[in-house]
């Protein structure tokens, strides 16, 4: 293990992080607020101890497996522990415990939070809240890949550790160019959606703020009242597109702007993303419309709005869907295990693993039938390993496990089973809200320290899929 190399890493991605702040820095000069001193501090802090790991000399220069899972696990713990300073020094969170939390739930764009009033914070804070989103959607390393010479052809194993999915395709050779052009798409895409929200209604600063939030499906506003609170059907409709989008594959983008129309609509995994959103947002609009609201357009506003927002694992909210029906409630419970595509800033289990699952189920029956058939499974015409199908299936089952046992230990609060099994699912999904305790009109204040920091563990887990974390947990992987 190559652990010079690896703290030199994390010290170029605590510059990365302390340059980060500079914005909010500059919004909360410019607002003459109190949390002008805690930014200001939390920068110096971040890029002084960034600056002296970058100092430390390395004979060898080398990314291997290790190195990359290594990198990926503790640079997120970094991030979130530096993150977590402008919170807890401005006296916004007064809980160290509860600041880390929230910035945990920034980067891995949950979008759950302990704070009870968003509307009282300062704008610098507000702004920095919603940034971790933005940040954390397409990568934290991403980032240092695009941007760092050194890291050599072996930032493909820290792109691979950090890329949501089972597979980390490279869209060209070089992985430097890669990330380059995922990072210009979302740019680009981000830059849309802030105008069109500020041809809404939206000041600049809301519209950047529910940006970050909607383009790193993470949910933060600056409301209590979130989407719900603007009123706006506009608005409404224009978040819920761009969720859709951020829920999509982002080398999907750059094939359309290839001019591979055809390949972008014969995506297997395309297909079934939106073929989920509609028949779910079909459903629930024909309940919505006969038990609750009444009228057509309503119906479909707030059910493709809701859909959306849970699919893609953003969270936000146009009304309290804990008034819907059973039936519409238990949709959206479901949605919270589909999560968006590879390759998005979605979390959950991602579409691709369920769309392989199904084959595999498919192969399964057939081979029952005809025990000497030789079936292959294929997605868009490339077959699909038997270890990568290995791989599938076991984070469906330890995907599952964690949600199980992680329920179990969440219900040592004596809150109820709906609201147990939401709150680990809303988190280990990278969700935010769930259902009753955790609902769209509660929020996590109410755990226990311990239970703030295993939800926060469940946050890493989901946002890094599962095996990046739980390898460093392994006595082995330690050993040279």
């Amino acid at each position: 293990m190559n652990y010079k190399f690896i703290f030199k890493v994390l010290g170029y991605l605590l510059l990365i992080i302390g340059v980060s702040m500079l914005p909010p820095f500059i919004i909360s000069i410019v607002s003459k607020q109190t949390d002008m001193v805690a930014f200001g501090v939390s920068i110096a802090l971040t890029c002084l101890i960034g600056f002296a790991f970058t100092r430390i000399s390395v004979t060898k220069i080398r990314i291997k497996v290790k190195e990359g899972l290594a990198i990926v696990t503790l640079g997120w713990i970094f991030a979130s522990i530096f993150g977590a300073l402008p919170f807890y020094l401005s006296g916004s969170i007064p809980s160290f415990v509860d600041a880390f939390f929230e910035t945990v739930s920034g980067f891995t764009t949950t979008g759950a939070t302990i704070i009870d009033d968003i509307e009282v914070l300062p704008m610098g804070i507000l702004f920095w809240r919603s940034f971790t989103h933005w940040i954390g959607g397409m990568g934290i390393l991403v980032v240092a890949v695009a941007v760092l010479p050194m890291m050599g052809a072996g930032g493909f194993y820290v792109f691979k550790a950090e890329s949501p999915g089972p597979i980390a395709d490279k869209i060209v050779p070089k992985i430097k160019d890669t990330a380059k052009i995922l990072y210009t798409s979302y740019i680009i895409i981000s830059l849309v959606e802030f105008i069109l929200l500020m041809l809404g209604g939206m000041t600049p600063f809301e519209s950047a703020v529910h940006t970050f939030g909607t383009l790193g499906t993470g949910g933060f506003s600056t409301r209590n009242g979130s989407i719900g609170a603007f009123n706006s059907s506009y608005i409404t409709i224009v978040i819920s597109i761009f969720m859709v989008m951020s829920g999509t594959n982002f080398s999907l983008y750059y094939d359309v702007f290839k001019g591979k129309w055809r390949d972008v609509i014969k995506n297997s995994e395309l297909r079934l993303y939106l073929s989920i959103i509609g028949i779910c947002v079909l459903f629930i609009t024909i309940d919505m419309n006969i038990h609750l609201y009444g009228d057509l357009f309503t119906s479909f506003k707030h059910s493709f709005f809701q859909v959306s927002s849970i699919i893609t694992t953003t969270g936000y909210t146009t009304f309290d869907y804990e008034q819907w029906t059973t039936f519409s409630k238990a949709i959206l419970f479901m949605l919270m295990f589909v999560g968006g595509s590879a390759g998005s800033t979605g979390g959950s289990i991602k579409v691709i693993r369920i769309l392989a699952l199904i084959k595999l189920i498919k192969r399964e029956i057939v081979k029952i039938l005809h025990p000497r058939a030789i079936v292959s499974i294929k997605i868009d015409d490339k077959p699909i390993s038997d270890d990568n199908l290995l791989n599938i299936s076991g984070f469906f089952v330890l995907y599952m496990l964690i949600f199980i046992f992680g329920s179990i230990l969440i219900s040592l609060e004596g809150i109820g089973l709906m609201g147990s099994t939401s709150a680990v699912a809303a988190t280990l999904g990278n969700i935010g809200p769930g259902f009753e305790f955790v609902g769209p009109t509660h929020t996590y204040s109410q755990f226990s320290s311990f239970s703030k920091l295993l939800l926060s563990f469940f946050m890493l887990l989901g946002r890094l899929e599962l095996f990046t974390v739980i390898a460093l947990l392994s006595p082995k992987f330690w050993k040279n």
